[in-house]
């Protein structure tokens, strides 16, 4: 199995697109060969992290990836697709089913991988699969509430033979005996005044077409870019607060701008160690907690009074 792209680059499957880009150039940053020279492992993690954003870097190429993550997984669910070893291949499956087009949408019942007869059952007794997707919105927008444009691309009956060639002998010039095309959609969606990360709206019959049935319905993930320095987890938001090493060993007080946009002072314990975590009432996303996250702060360079403040440290034992 390929290697999950949101993994490598350290994110999760509900991430905005927006915190997927910032987590790419920080890495991207951090193992580039010209800052990591005749450094292998380094080379190759770069690659890697190159490789993940290819597949999810842009809005198109991560829905073409999680839409082919679902289907695997529909397939290993039960319907039929056991991997390499079941004798079929899973592209030309994907492209049977779509009329030769090889896409990664899905439309049929997602109980069941085959086609069955028309005849076999009455017509409203199918139902066409649901379509899962994401939506990134700002704090601002999903604070105050926004109506805002969608395009997704589903399977529609097709406008020729209006689905009777499915299940049958018949053959259709436009669908290949599918009964249905991928077509693309636009419409509008209501996200709603104080809605919160990983909220799922539901348009019904939005989603996928059967040929002899009714819509699935369209899911519609709402994922809030939580900004610069900070992410969600489980729900929480998480900032991140870059400390210097003298203040995280020794103790002191940073200055931070919280979501609301409020300045505040924060106390650093003595010794605090990196990933040590504080929870801060009243300052997240609508007034919630607000977890922060000590992380190291990072130097591009050092001045020579550094290096030997360093050195001294270093002769010291520290």
């Amino acid at each position: 199995m390929a290697e999950d792209p949101y993994r490598t680059l350290g994110v999760t499957n509900d991430s905005t697109d927006a915190e997927i880009k910032r987590a790419y150039r920080k890495l991207a940053r951090q193992y580039h060969p010209d800052r990591n020279p005749n450094d292998t492992a380094s080379e190759e993690r770069f690659k890697s992290i190159q490789n993940a954003y290819e597949l999810i870097g842009s809005s198109e190429a991560r829905r073409e990836w999680d839409q082919q993550r679902r289907m695997e997984d529909m397939f290993r669910g039960g319907a039929g697709f056991s991997g390499s070893g079941s004798g079929f291949d899973f592209s030309d499956i994907i492209s049977q089913f779509m009329g030769g087009r090889g896409s990664s949408d899905f439309g049929f019942d997602s109980r069941s991988s085959r086609a069955r007869p028309r005849q076999s059952s009455p017509r409203d007794s199918f139902r066409g699969a649901d379509i899962e997707a994401g939506l990134d919105v700002t704090l601002e927008e999903a604070t105050s509430g926004i109506e805002t444009k969608f395009s997704h691309r589903r399977l529609k009956r097709c406008d020729k033979c209006g689905g009777d060639s499915f299940g049958t002998s018949r053959t259709c010039s436009k669908c290949n005996g599918t009964g249905v095309q991928t077509k693309g959609t636009t419409i509008s969606v209501k996200v709603p005044a104080g809605a919160i990360h990983g909220q799922q709206l539901r348009l019904r019959k939005m989603g996928h077409e059967h040929p002899q049935g009714e819509s699935g319905d369209l899911l519609i993930t709402l994922r809030l870019d939580a900004q610069e320095g900070r992410r969600w987890e489980e729900g929480r938001m998480i900032q991140e607060v870059p400390v210097k090493i003298s203040t995280l060993l020794l103790g002191g007080n940073v200055r931070i701008t919280t979501p609301k946009g409020s300045r505040i002072q924060i106390e650093v314990p003595e010794r605090t160690k990196i990933g040590d975590r504080l929870r801060i009432q009243g300052h997240g996303y609508q007034g919630s907690d607000l977890d922060i996250e000590f992380v190291l702060k990072e130097t591009e360079e050092l001045t020579q009074k550094q290096k030997e403040a360093l050195n001294h440290m270093r002769d010291s034992g520290l």
